[in-house]
């Protein structure tokens, strides 16, 4: 993972780059799909499958199972569209999602802010003590817990 420079894509923008990655990728942007994706980028912090099923089901005016949208979810990992925050089994929308970073979160114990930084050097170090030891690294996931600006 070299250094490089990418463009965060906010609203419907973000939608848009989400659906070119997710068709380039050779899948389907389904309506159901675009719900989803929409109701995740519409959360401030991490949220549940539950969470998004209770936003989708709210706008469809129809029930919408958590199971189906764990499915959808783990598309959009495997796809770079959202990342887990592992820690609280909760997403977040990958605001570049044209771009592959290992993820660290920087998660507030107080509100439950969670930031995604990107840092290759640190991550590198991972990756490289991960190889020392004779493991292949996949994707670091690294989370820092602690109290954000707003709240220490």
């Amino acid at each position: 993972m070299g250094s490089h420079d990418h463009h965060l894509h906010h609203g419907e923008q973000l939608r848009d780059a989400a659906k070119a990655q997710l068709t380039e990728a050779g899948e389907q942007w389904t309506e159901m799909r675009q719900a989803v994706f929409d109701a995740l980028a519409g959360f401030d912090r991490p949220a549940s499958a539950y969470d998004i099923a209770e936003a989708v089901s709210k706008a469809r005016g129809r029930r919408v199972a958590a199971n189906s949208v764990y499915r959808i979810l783990d598309l959009f990992v495997s796809s770079n569209l959202a990342m887990r925050v592992e820690s609280a089994n909760a997403y977040v929308a990958n605001a570049h999602p044209g771009c592959l970073h290992d993820c660290i979160f920087l998660i507030c114990d107080s509100c439950g802010q969670t930031t995604h930084i990107d840092d290759d050097q640190v991550t590198g170090g991972v990756r490289d003590a991960a190889s020392s030891a004779g493991f292949a690294p996949k994707r670091p996931v690294i989370e820092v817990r602690g109290t954000c600006g707003e709240c220490s």
